[in-house]
């Protein structure tokens, strides 16, 4: 049944990327100052969203193993993990795209972009950390510790554009600048990143818990 709701979620993901995608393409106008560049945005805007949501769930999974001692809470952790970084990473160069077209640069050491490099890179020292240690428990210990204090990074990220001076625009859908026409499209990539991600959660919950049932197994037949 999981399986079929894994499925189902990609499937549905799939088709309001689809139909979002020609929506975006065909139906909305340039915009005045951007021309088509700023289309990334219905990329761009959802992928920061979903990193945000699934750094969360680690940290609430993480405290959760801290706490139980449940092995269930830490594969929750880094299968969340994984999936928002690939989100993050998602950001990160759909923003250096944008920026090249609306900056004429690549990459700008503002506040905003910064910071949310520094949330990649330390949720990528999560993933490289967990493989270094082989006692489960101090692997788990150790990576939920630092999924907490990697989540301090994402108010900052959230918040920086208000806090110091910066190059980067303050957020449409608090500033009201989304054109008409504009909301439901990039309300469907909401929805459409929302059921991919969470379909991708799924796929790699199941993957570490059969991971962890084969690195039990192994353990049991050396201690034989």
């Amino acid at each position: 049944m999981p399986r079929k709701i894994t499925y189902a979620l990609a499937v549905t993901a799939g088709l309001l990327i689809i139909a979002n995608l020609y929506d975006i393409l065909f139906n909305l106008r340039d915009e005045v100052n951007q021309g088509a560049v700023y289309r990334i945005m219905f990329f761009h805007v959802p992928a920061a969203i979903m990193d945000f949501t699934m750094y969360f769930v680690a940290l609430i999974a993480s405290i959760g193993f801290l706490v139980t001692k449940k092995y269930t809470y830490d594969s929750t952790a880094v299968a969340a993990v994984e999936v928002g970084t690939m989100f993050c990473a998602l950001n990160l160069i759909t923003g250096s795209i944008w920026g090249r077209e609306a900056w004429g640069i690549w990459w700008a050491w503002d506040a905003r972009l910064t910071s949310q490099l520094i949330c990649f890179l330390l949720y990528a020292g999560y993933l490289i950390l967990r493989p270094a240690i082989e006692d489960p428990t101090q692997r788990a210990t150790f990576a939920a510790v630092l999924a907490i204090f990697s989540f301090a990074d994402v108010p900052i990220v959230y918040f920086s554009i208000q806090w110091w001076r910066t190059q980067h625009p303050a957020p449409v859908l608090t500033t009201g600048g989304l054109e008409p026409g504009m909301g439901l499209p990039l309300l469907g990539m909401f929805v459409a990143f929302a059921l991919l991600g969470t379909a991708l959660l799924m796929v790699r919950l199941r993957q570490e818990n059969m991971g962890r049932e084969i690195d039990s197994l192994r353990r049991q037949a050396h201690a034989l």
